[in-house]
């Protein structure tokens, strides 16, 4: 039987920027078997996005959804605040995205390479996108909200960043200890963790 894992925290292939795929070779059969091996693994785990250097694959490859399950469970006001809804899954080689404007928010992060823990991350509200499907077409778009915070978390991994090395240190806790603030709002939650001290971190 198979075993679909994630590559952890001090795996050297998390640290190196992953190598573009060359033109010619995104619609190649081992593209397609490297995206199908990064969807079975993000739907074993399970997660909203992952990186092909998580699974030891150092290339530009992306896949990305927000299930419906993943979001049901959140309050209306809760997925207002993380600006939070269903992604369809996709594909993406050879991502690039920037900055639209300097607004950001901030709410908590988990990692699959980062196993039980969690922190607030201070990310861009907006972000234009390009990428490339399986298929060699080019698309281009401008995303926000938690759909933007996914992106610039799964293309800090082709750079070979983490989510720790942006978060707000103090705000660092186990997903089990975040669990019992989960139902707050972030704020409210980064002062619990911080017992309501100064709590500003590094710029995403």
């Amino acid at each position: 039987m198979v075993q679909w894992s994630v590559v952890q925290a001090g795996d050297p292939v998390l640290r190196r920027r992953a190598a573009e795929v060359p033109p010619d070779q995104i619609t190649s059969r081992a593209v397609a078997q490297l995206v199908d091996r990064m969807w079975r693994t993000l739907d074993a785990v399970p997660g909203v996005g992952l990186a092909a250097p998580q699974i030891g694959e150092p290339w530009r490859v992306v896949v990305i959804h927000d299930l419906p399950e993943f979001v049901e469970h959140y309050t209306r006001l809760q997925l207002l605040e993380r600006e939070r809804e269903v992604i369809e899954p996709y594909v993406l080689v050879n991502p690039v995205i920037s900055a639209v404007g300097y607004e950001t928010r901030t709410h908590f992060e988990g990692c699959l390479s980062v196993e039980g823990y969690t922190a607030a991350v201070e990310r861009f509200h907006q972000v234009d996108l390009s990428y490339d499907d399986l298929q060699g077409h080019q698309h281009r778009a401008r995303v926000g909200g938690w759909h933007a915070r996914i992106l610039q978390h799964e293309v800090d991994h082709l750079d070979g960043l983490l989510y720790v090395d942006r978060m707000n240190t103090r705000t660092l806790c186990t997903t089990d200890n975040y669990a019992e603030l989960a139902d707050l709002a972030t704020g409210e939650a980064v002062d619990a963790v911080t017992g309501g001290a100064d709590s500003g971190g590094p710029p995403a």
